[in-house]
């Protein structure tokens, strides 16, 4: 292999669009496009008066089998994934899917388990978030015990307002068949990934969620979940795609400090000097006056930090394609093993199946269970066929 991996992108819509324009760039350096694969008949005109250099395929098979690629990324719907990174696999290219793994756990388990079956091929996932210098540092805060024991967590995220056009100009779009959900499964997996890659995987989640609450929809436009921690901590989880404003705000309280982010741009990170517990009992009712009226100073009990982080835009996928590419030219680590997409699938499936039945939902829940209720909603549409 050269000292530039070769990249065969699946699917140069949006996504592969622009992750080619990157490598074109420069963006990338240890990497460069070796095939171009799609269906649609225009993006092989568009592929050649932008990528001329590069093999186009309409059949991704074939692009596997040229010889033209070392690894490939999946730009396609999400339940091609799994598929996909599979066959890439078989035939000893490293593969690169993108968010989610997948719809559904049963399908995300088979890739990983054929991945690990393949330990010298490079198995990544493109969760661009986790190399945001930001939740790097706070997931660092968190795994250092800077903040001590977690007891509570809440994301308000619904800054993805979302027309109804939006969801009108595709077929697959916004259906369980063609998309296998809305906001979960489309917009919200990074965080429901950070959410578990900083805090940790919850032991069961309750859901309250709407289903084509306020766009003309079978999916879900508006989530509100608990989740339980199993140590007396409990999490909050509310995304939509109808709040034209938006919020995002993400707290994780600790017993020795709490971190509040805003905008996934900054974070204030509160220290306390001692376990809140700890200055709980040692405080009376005239400390207690004197700390509500202003005659103790703050930093005896805590610190303040204000954390923030300039991130250039597209920077965070192009760094993560760079890691792909060092991991199979040097072994680099990955700054996201594929094997961890399941998580995030595995939560957005339970907050699915929490609101389908109206119980709390185990994170170990009965996969078949899982699929009886997506495929009642697919054949319900009548659009797609059911998923085995």
């Amino acid at each position: 292999m050269s000292k530039k991996v070769r990249l065969g992108i699946i699917g140069l819509g949006q996504q592969g669009g622009t992750y080619a324009k990157f490598i074109t760039d420069g963006m990338v350096p240890n990497m460069v496009i070796g095939a171009n694969c799609d269906t649609d008949p225009a993006k092989k005109e568009l592929a050649a008066s932008r990528y001329p250099e590069a093999p186009f395929y309409d059949d991704y098979i074939a692009m596997l089998e040229s010889g033209d690629v070392d690894a490939i990324v999946t730009c396609v719907p999400h339940y091609l994934h799994p598929e996909m990174g599979i066959e890439s696999l078989k035939r000893n290219i490293h593969a690169l899917v993108e968010k989610p793994a997948g719809v559904y756990t049963k399908q995300v388990k088979e890739l990983n388990e054929f991945a690990a079956s393949k330990p010298e091929l490079s198995f990544g996932i493109m969760f661009n978030q986790r190399n945001n210098p930001l939740y790097k540092k706070l997931k660092e805060i968190v795994d250092n015990g800077e903040i001590g024991a977690i007891r509570r967590t809440n994301w308000i995220i619904t800054n993805w307002w979302r027309p109804q056009g939006y969801y009108n100009s595709s077929e697959w779009r916004a259906t369980w068949g063609g998309e296998g959900g809305g906001v979960l499964v489309n917009q919200a997996p990074h965080q429901l990934d950070l959410w578990q890659w900083i805090c940790g995987v919850p032991k069961s989640v309750y859901s309250k969620v709407a289903y084509g609450f306020r766009r003309d929809i079978a999916v879900e436009d508006e989530v509100t979940a608990v989740v339980d921690y199993g140590n007396g901590a409990t999490g909050v989880f509310v995304t939509a795609t109808h709040d034209l404003v938006g919020t995002d705000r993400f707290e994780i309280l600790g017993d020795q400090g709490k971190i509040v982010v805003e905008n996934s741009k900054t974070a204030t990170v509160t220290r306390l000097v001692k376990p809140e517990r700890e200055l709980s009992d040692g405080m009376d009712m005239d400390d207690v006056r004197k700390l509500f009226m202003g005659e103790l100073k703050a930093e005896d009990y805590y610190t303040t930090e204000v954390i923030e982080f300039e991130s250039a835009w597209g920077g965070q996928h192009a760094g993560v394609l760079e890691n792909f590419a060092a991991n199979i030219l040097d072994g680099t680590p990955l700054l996201a093993p594929g094997s961890d997409g399941i998580k995030g699938v595995r939560l957005a499936n339970a907050i699915h199946l929490s609101s389908w039945t109206g119980r709390e939902v185990s994170l170990d829940f009965d996969e078949e269970e899982y699929m009886r209720e997506l495929n009642k909603r697919i054949s319900e549409e009548g659009k797609f066929a059911e998923r085995s």
